[in-house]
């Protein structure tokens, strides 16, 4: 396999990607992270979870076509995003179209990070949101690109944070949350986990960042999905199936506020430098 080609891949044409958006799919997702509660799981009066924006319009786990030249089996997912301009529906045809760049080269000895973002827009062209994300090239570091450049990530307040908010995920969590796209065997397969240099099977980025969006929903947001407007945060280390994941939130002023994930039980943070913006 040829080397990876930064420039070859910030020049692609957005991969466009479609999702057909049903009930049964919106429920999937919730189950996917989690959630129990009513009116996420009950098609009667059916609300989407905010974070359920970082799935819509995904193209797939493209990094296993040879045609992007990386190492797959040693991709971890950095940063992820996004932004709401309307209301999440429940149904209906949905579109994303997924760009690629920037590269940022952090040396042949400590890989790359790629930034892609997806605007993901109605079948009649209603922008609906905006999603951000980071991929970590452990494997493809000094094929060029730039080394700097990269976003500083949110601080958080050096003090106890404000709101704690404990959720324990189940053993098969990511068998449930892989069911929404995300088919990465580094969630699934134990041998393909090992050769990526983790014990077991790991639960997925997004699914913590779902975690952490159903506890923000429930504290700062008092329940009320609607009131999500921006969410973004860095993966800072893997959770596995099992872990209880404690939120911890610290109140920025009106419509603001920072946060963290630990995986409680082996006081791990696993999700870091959180934002959330909401009305």
């Amino acid at each position: 396999m040829s080397a990876f080609d930064p420039e070859q891949l910030t020049g692609l044409a957005p991969i466009e990607a479609r999702t057909r958006l049903t009930p049964t799919k919106v429920i999937l997702y919730a189950l996917g992270v989690g959630a129990t509660e009513l009116p996420y799981v009950y098609e009667e009066n059916l609300l989407a979870l905010p974070t359920m924006a970082v799935i819509l319009g995904y193209p797939g786990f493209i990094w296993r076509d040879p045609a992007y030249k990386v190492d797959w089996r040693r991709i971890l997912h950095a940063e992820t995003g996004f932004t709401l301009h309307a209301p999440l529906p429940t149904e209906g045809e949905l579109i994303g179209l997924t760009r690629f760049g920037p590269v940022l080269d952090k040396g042949p000895d400590k890989g790359a990070i790629v930034y892609q973002t997806r605007t993901v827009h109605t079948a009649d062209g209603r922008l609906v949101a905006t999603v951000r994300n980071a991929n970590f090239l452990r494997g493809d570091g000094g094929r060029g690109g730039s080394g700097r450049g990269a976003p500083a990530p949110y601080a958080l307040p050096p003090r106890e944070p404000d709101l704690t908010h404990a959720i324990a995920t189940a053993q098969n969590q990511a068998l449930i949350y892989r069911l929404s796209g995300d088919l990465n065997p580094l969630h699934v397969d134990p041998i393909a986990a090992r050769a990526a240099g983790f014990e077991r099977p790991i639960l997925h980025g997004l699914c913590t960042f779902g975690v952490a969006g159903r506890a923000l929903v429930a504290t700062v947001c008092d329940g009320d999905v609607g009131r999500v407007r921006s969410m973004d945060a860095r993966f800072s280390s893997p959770a596995y199936p099992g872990d209880t994941l404690t939120t911890e939130i610290w109140r920025e002023g009106a419509g603001h506020a920072g946060f963290r994930v630990k995986a409680t039980e082996r006081g791990v943070v696993v999700l870091n430098n959180g934002r959330l913006d909401y009305a």
